[in-house]
C-alpha cells in the first residue's frame, strides 16, 4: 500500500459561518481557514464538533469542502469529520473526502443509539471501509463520550487495526480525561497508530507520550501560541507555553464554547455576522460576551492578521 506523509501539529475544527439565513458561508469559510493556517495551524478538521457539522446536511459539508479546495486550501491539509448516524451518509462523505485527496477523515460513531456493542461498531465502521474501498483512505477515529455517548474502546481500536492496518489512521481522545488519552498512547502509538489530545489542555502530555499534536476547538482563536508548544516542547520553555495555552482555554470554556468562538472572531474580525449560530444553539448574550471579551483582553489576547 502506497504511503504519504500524515498531519502532525494543531489541527482546528473549523467553526461554520452562517448568513442571515442560516445558509452556510463559503467566503467566510475560506478566509478563516485560511487565516488559520497562516496563523500556525498544520491542518484544518473541518466538519467537527465545534463546526456545527451536525446541523448541517451532507450536501452543504460537500459543497463547503469543494469551495475550500477551489479557493486554494491544499487537500492534504484537510481531515474532514465525516460521520454520520446514517451509514450511507459516512459512506458518501467519506468517498468525497478521498476523491478530493483529503489527508484523512476524522469519524464519529454512529451516536443516535446508546449501549451498542463494539460489535456494532466494528461493523459500522468495517462497512464505510468496505464500502468507499480506496487504499488513500485514512480513518482517525473521534471518541467524545461526552457528547455522543458512544465511546470507542481500546479493544475496538485493536480490532480495527488488525483488521485495517494503514486505512485505521488514529484518534481524536475528546475523552477529557488524561487517563484515557495516556492508556491510548500506551497501547497504540509504537505502532504507528496516531493519537491527537481533543483539548491543547493535553497537548504537551501527549507530545511527551508519543502523541502527534491537537485537534482543538481553541485552535479556531489561538493557534499561534498552540503552535509554538508544538513546535517547541522539548524546549526548556515548553511548561511554561503550557501554562499560557491552558489560560486562555480556560477563559473560553467558562462560556458555551461554539458560541464563544464565534463571538471571538466577530469581535476580533470585525464582523459581526460570525455570531450566527443554528438553532438550537444560540449566541452568547451581551453581557457573557462582554465578559468574555474583557477577559481575553486584559489577558493579553490577539488575533493578529484575522481583520486585515
Amino acid at each position: 500500500m502506497a504511503t504519504r506523509p500524515r498531519i502532525e501539529g494543531v489541527l482546528s475544527p473549523v467553526v461554520t459561518p452562517f448568513g442571515k439565513d442560516l445558509a452556510p458561508e463559503a467566503g467566510r469559510f475560506v478566509r478563516h481557514c485560511k487565516w488559520l493556517l497562516k496563523s500556525g495551524c498544520s491542518g484544518l478538521a473541518i466538519f467537527g464538533t465545534n463546526s456545527e457539522a451536525n446541523s448541517m446536511s451532507v450536501d452543504e459539508k460537500a459543497k463547503l469542502l469543494d469551495a475550500l479546495i477551489a479557493g486554494g486550501v491544499a487537500p492534504a491539509q484537510l481531515m474532514p469529520g465525516t460521520g454520520h448516524c446514517a451509514l450511507t451518509d459516512s459512506v458518501a462523505l467519506t468517498k468525497r473526502a478521498v476523491e478530493a485527496g483529503c489527508a484523512g477523515v476524522l469519524m464519529l460513531p454512529p451516536f443516535y443509539y446508546k449501549g451498542v456493542p463494539d460489535e456494532g461498531l466494528f461493523r459500522y465502521f468495517s462497512e464505510v471501509i468496505e464500502r468507499v474501498g480506496d487504499e488513500r483512505l485514512r480513518l482517525y477515529l473521534y471518541h467524545i463520550p461526552p457528547v455522543s455517548q458512544v465511546p470507542i474502546s481500546l479493544a475496538l481500536i485493536d480490532r480495527l487495526l488488525a483488521r485495517y492496518p494503514g486505512i485505521v489512521a488514529g484518534v481524536k481522545d475528546s475523552s477529557g480525561d488524561w487517563n484515557n488519552t495516556k492508556a491510548m498512547l500506551d497501547a497504540f502509538a509504537r505502532s504507528g497508530f496516531d493519537v491527537f489530545a481533543g483539548s491543547e489542555v493535553f497537548l504537551l502530555d501527549t507530545l511527551r507520550h508519543g502523541g502527534k499534536g491537537c485537534i482543538t476547538a481553541t485552535g479556531n482563536v489561538n493557534p499561534g501560541p498552540i503552535d509554538e508548544v508544538f513546535r517547541r516542547w522539548r524546549s526548556a520553555e515548553a511548561d511554561r507555553l503550557q501554562a499560557g495555552i491552558t489560560a486562555t482555554r480556560k477563559i473560553v470554556q467558562k462560556q458555551p464554547m461554539i458560541a464563544a468562538l464565534k463571538a471571538i472572531i466577530a469581535h476580533f474580525g470585525n464582523d459581526p455576522q460570525w455570531r450566527a449560530v443554528r438553532p438550537p444553539l444560540v449566541e452568547l448574550g451581551r453581557e457573557e460576551e462582554q465578559a468574555l471579551i474583557g477577559e481575553l483582553k486584559a489577558s493579553g489576547f490577539a488575533m493578529p492578521g484575522l481583520a486585515g
